[in-house]
C-alpha cells in the first residue's frame, strides 16, 4: 500500500470544473484527496491558502475542519475506551467533576457517553464562538456546563445535534488522560497515524501551513475558537485526512499504528440513533444507509470561512476528502463528481435523484401558493404560561395560541411579539420570535429567539435558543430551558 498521483486524464474533467467554479465564485482555495484500496489516487490543492501572502494551497495545507472534528474526537474517546479508562454506556457525569449535566427532564444517569457521542443525550443545539479581536474570552468548561449543560429532552428520546456534547467529550479526554485535549490528540492519535499536518487549532510550529479562513466579503476572518473544541477545532490537511479515513477502513498504511482494534473500528460507524429513514449516527460518524445504492459513512463541516467534506464508501474501500477555506458548497459538489466517476451506477441514480428533487421543488412551490398557514390543534389553543431559565435567573414567558393561527409571545416585561414560522410536527413545536433573554453571553451580539418545544399533555417544554446570524462570523446558539403549562 502506498501513495500515488493519478494521471491527469482520469480526473481532468473534475479538475477543470474546480478551476471554473473557483473563478465563478471567487473562492480562495480547495484541496482534494481520493484513496481507494489502500492507495491514494489523487491529492491536489487549488488556489491560495493565504491570498494576502500568496501562499498556494496544496494537499498538505492544513484546513480548519469544523465538524469533521467530531469523528476525530470520537476516535480519541475510543482510544480511552480500549485503554480501559472509559465505558461508552456509563453516565457521562461519572467522568465529570463538580459541574455535571442537569436533567431538566428525564434522568441524568441515562445521558451516557455513547448518547452524548450520537447526539441523543438530551443536550440541545449549541455553538459559541470567541474571536481574537474581541475582549470576551472563553469561560472554563465547568462554567459552560453549569450554564448550558441542561438536558432539555429525555436521554434517548430523539436525535439533537449538539456541539456542546463534543465539547464535553474533549473535556472528558482531558480529565481521563491528565493531559490537554490538544496534547492527547497529537500524541495518541495524530502522530501514531502519521498525521503530521493535523492539530487541535493551529499548533505551534505549524502556522505557515494553515489556510486562512475567509468570509463572504473575501476578507480574512480573525482567528476564533469555541467552547466546544472537540466538535470544531481540528485543523488537518487533505493528505492526512484521507489517511485518517483509510485507517477507519482498516487499510492502514505502513507508518500507521493500530491505535484501535478492528472491533472498535466496526463499532464507531454502527448507527445507534436515527436521523432519517435511511440515515443515522454512530460514535462520531454520520451514516447514510442508501447513498444512491451504496452504504456511506462520513461527516461534513461548516462555519465561518469553512466548508469540508469527508465521505467513505466502505464496500468500495473508497475515501473522498474535499476542504475549502470559505463558505461554499464546492467540496460537496466535488465529492459527488468523484463518486459519479468512480462508482458504477452512481451518476445515473444521481441524475434521477436530481430530476425527482426538481419536480418536488416545483410541486412544493405550486402548493405553497395555496397552502394555509399554521392552524393550532384544539389542545394547543389558549394561553401557556411559564418561564425561561437562564444562568442569570428566570424570565416569565407566555405563549397565546389563537384559532386564527397567530401565536402571541410575551417574554418578561418586553413588548408582545409574534412567534413566526410556527410548525407542529410529531408534538414538536418550532418557531422564532424577537426578544432578549438578558444574559451577558446572549447580548454580545444581536440574536433572534428560536423555540424548540415538545407538547406533553398540558405541558410544553424544551429550549428557547438565542441565535445570531452573520454572513461571515459564526456567533452563538445558546439554549435555555423552558417549561410552560396551559391555562384555560
Amino acid at each position: 500500500m502506498g501513495s500515488a498521483r493519478t494521471d491527469d486524464v482520469e480526473f481532468s474533467a473534475i479538475r477543470e470544473m474546480i478551476h471554473s467554479r473557483m473563478v465563478e465564485q471567487s473562492l480562495p482555495s480547495l484541496a482534494v484527496a481520493v484513496a481507494r484500496d489502500g492507495t491514494i489516487l489523487w491529492e491536489e490543492g487549488f488556489g491560495w491558502a493565504d491570498r494576502e501572502n500568496r501562499v498556494p494551497a496544496t494537499e498538505h495545507t492544513m484546513y480548519s475542519l469544523a465538524s469533521i472534528s467530531k469523528p476525530i474526537t470520537a476516535t480519541g474517546v475510543m482510544v480511552l475506551k480500549e485503554q480501559g479508562k472509559l465505558d461508552l454506556d456509563r453516565p457521562i457525569n461519572d467522568y465529570l467533576g463538580e459541574a455535571k449535566l442537569n436533567a431538566r427532564i428525564g434522568e441524568a444517569a441515562e445521558a451516557t457517553v455513547r448518547r452524548v457521542a450520537n447526539h441523543t443525550s438530551g443536550l440541545p443545539l449549541h455553538w459559541h464562538f470567541f474571536y481574537e479581536d474581541e475582549t470576551y474570552g472563553r469561560p472554563s468548561m465547568d462554567q459552560t456546563i453549569l450554564r448550558y449543560g441542561n438536558l432539555v429532552t429525555p436521554p434517548g428520546e430523539r436525535h439533537q445535534y449538539s456541539n456542546l456534547g463534543y465539547g464535553i467529550l474533549d473535556y472528558v479526554i482531558e480529565r481521563l488522560s491528565a493531559r490537554s485535549y490538544a496534547d492527547f490528540m497529537r500524541q495518541d492519535l495524530f502522530l501514531p497515524l502519521g498525521m503530521t499536518r493535523a492539530s487541535v487549532d493551529v499548533a505551534p510550529g505549524l502556522e505557515a501551513h494553515a489556510a486562512v479562513r475567509y468570509g463572504a466579503d473575501g476578507l480574512p476572518i480573525p482567528f476564533y475558537g469555541f467552547d466546544h473544541p472537540g466538535g470544531s477545532a481540528v485543523y488537518c490537511s487533505a493528505h492526512d485526512l484521507v489517511r485518517f479515513g483509510m485507517f477507519h477502513l482498516k487499510a492502514r498504511l505502513p507508518d500507521q499504528k493500530a491505535i484501535l482494534s478492528d472491533a472498535a473500528l466496526d463499532e464507531m460507524p454502527a448507527p445507534t440513533s436515527r436521523t432519517g429513514e435511511t440515515s443515522g449516527y454512530g460514535v462520531g460518524w454520520s451514516v447514510n444507509e442508501d447513498k444512491l445504492g451504496y452504504h456511506g459513512i462520513g461527516h461534513g463541516g461548516g462555519m465561518g470561512g469553512v466548508c469540508t467534506a469527508l465521505e467513505i464508501i466502505p464496500s468500495e474501500k473508497l475515501v473522498v476528502v474535499a476542504l475549502a477555506n470559505s463558505n461554499t458548497d464546492l467540496p460537496w459538489v466535488v465529492a459527488e463528481e468523484i463518486f459519479s466517476l468512480l462508482l458504477p451506477g452512481y451518476r445515473e441514480r444521481r441524475a434521477e435523484r436530481q430530476a425527482k428533487e426538481q419536480a418536488e421543488k416545483e410541486e412544493k412551490e405550486r402548493a405553497g401558493k395555496t397552502t394555509p398557514g399554521f392552524t393550532p390543534p384544539a389542545e394547543l389553543t389558549g394561553d401557556w404560561r411559564g418561564a425561561v431559565h437562564t444562568y442569570q435567573g428566570e424570565i416569565p414567558l407566555t405563549l397565546s395560541f389563537k384559532q386564527s393561527g397567530d401565536v402571541h409571545a410575551r417574554l418578561g416585561d418586553q413588548l408582545m411579539t409574534l412567534l413566526n414560522d410556527v410548525e407542529l410536527k410529531d408534538n414538536r413545536l418550532t418557531g422564532r420570535m424577537l426578544g432578549d433573554v438578558g444574559t451577558e453571553d446572549a447580548n454580545r451580539r444581536p440574536s433572534h429567539l428560536h423555540a424548540d418545544l415538545t407538547l406533553r399533555g398540558n405541558v410544553l417544554n424544551g429550549a428557547l435558543i438565542a441565535i445570531t446570524h452573520h454572513p461571515s462570523r459564526s456567533g452563538h446558539a445558546l439554549s435555555h430551558w423552558v417549561e410552560l403549562t396551559k391555562h384555560d
